[in-house]
């Protein structure tokens, strides 16, 4: 089996132009939408959007690798390292590891791609980190760079990057070719397909000893924010989170071919569903902001408590909606309490109830408006 960087057309990637230019317009419509509503923001709520965009992004694109970080330790350090206002909470070295790195993504993103840039997010991608050998630099180790799954005895071998030995060369051309491919560059390419080869191209390198996918979505985030002339964030790491299985397969079966047309499409259907996965989030921090300043000062604690876990939740609220079993396990309330202080929301307007005895569920006063999956079709529709 030879995969992509092994066959003779590598990195020359092609792909069927006309499958994806719908794609290309659908993003630049919506970019237009989402700025639009962002730019008629106070200063308030863009800082809280801000705040929520860059956490749940640090968030999601640590747990696509299976690692769970504290939400409110990434927040507190992603507003101080913004110089906003924010607790004195202990952060772990993780949590401000990555909070460090999305901030500067966003900070840096008009900037050049450079070797020093990969560094400085690897370093602080594994602030604390001990096991690793090559930190802040590309990988050196002799031992072949595989993804594998299954048993130890048996493993399935999914994809084999470049020996370490031929990583900085890779890396030259990479880092040259994704700075020629930018808006004024030598050679430009639309936003969605710069940003998915961007992602394939690097994966496929997989320069680090640790972290490569990480830092190939935040690549990806650059390149979009770049296309559109400003600092941005799409919630890119949260929608692939949601569809991480095909995430994998679809990058597996691209790593075979130098020919992408279904990755990129896969791709590009999965850049549009972020993007109005970004919109639904902002229209919900602003109605979140509305419910909350018109019910300040007539919660008690339990019932702030509550209700501030379910906008955790964000824009898809709790599945299934809050119980009185929820409201139990989140506030420690006895269970007539409970009854007392969920009516009290349902009549204050915090909260609507639907159903009856132990189907009753309770959901937000806000509107929720859940993202359906995008898909390409083979001819470029977008379905």
């Amino acid at each position: 089996m030879h995969w992509n960087w092994q066959l003779s057309d590598w990195p020359r990637f092609s792909w069927q132009e006309a499958r994806l230019d719908k794609a290309e317009q659908c993003f630049l419509l919506q970019a237009g939408v989402c700025v639009g509503t962002v730019n008629h923001l106070t200063n308030e709520e863009h800082e809280q959007i801000l705040v929520e965009v860059i956490s749940d992004e640090a968030l999601t694109t640590s747990e696509i690798e299976g690692e769970i970080l504290n939400r409110e330790s990434v927040q507190s350090s992603i507003r101080r390292q913004l110089g906003l206002a924010a607790d004195n909470r202990k952060v772990q070295p993780a949590e401000h590891g990555i909070a460090e790195m999305m901030v500067n993504l966003y900070r840096t993103c008009a900037e050049p791609l450079a070797h020093e840039t990969l560094f400085e997010w690897h370093r602080m991608l594994t602030n604390g980190r001990r096991d690793l050998r090559d930190i802040g630099r590309y990988r050196t180790h002799v031992e072949p760079m595989q993804v594998v799954s299954g048993a130890i005895h048996e493993p399935k071998v999914h994809f084999e990057a470049p020996p370490s030995s031929a990583v900085t060369g890779e890396m030259d051309r990479f880092i040259e070719w994704f700075n020629n491919t930018a808006p004024g560059g030598a050679t430009p390419l639309a936003a969605v397909k710069r940003a998915g080869i961007a992602h394939l191209y690097f994966e496929s390198i997989h320069p680090f000893e640790d972290g490569n996918g990480r830092i190939g979505r935040a690549i990806s985030e650059k390149a979009l924010a770049q296309s559109l002339g400003r600092p941005t964030l799409t919630a890119l790491a949260a929608t692939i989170l949601r569809k991480r299985k095909t995430y994998y397969s679809a990058l597996e079966a691209a790593n075979r071919s130098n020919e992408i047309t279904d990755w990129l499409a896969w791709f590009g259907a999965t850049v549009i569903e972020a993007q109005r996965t970004s919109i639904a989030q902002i229209e919900f921090v602003l109605a979140k902001a509305k419910l909350l300043d018109a019910l300040r000062g007539q919660l008690n604690e339990r019932q702030e408590k509550a209700i501030l876990r379910m906008f955790r939740e964000g824009p898809r609220g709790f599945e299934g909606g809050l119980s009185a079993s929820k409201y139990m396990h989140i506030t420690g309330a006895a269970s007539a309490t409970t009854t007392r202080d969920l009516a009290d929301l349902v009549a204050k307007g915090a909260l609507t109830r639907a159903g009856e005895h132990r189907s009753t569920r309770y959901h937000l006063s806000v509107p929720l408006k859940p993202v359906p999956q995008v898909a390409i079709h083979e001819n470029g529709d977008i379905v």
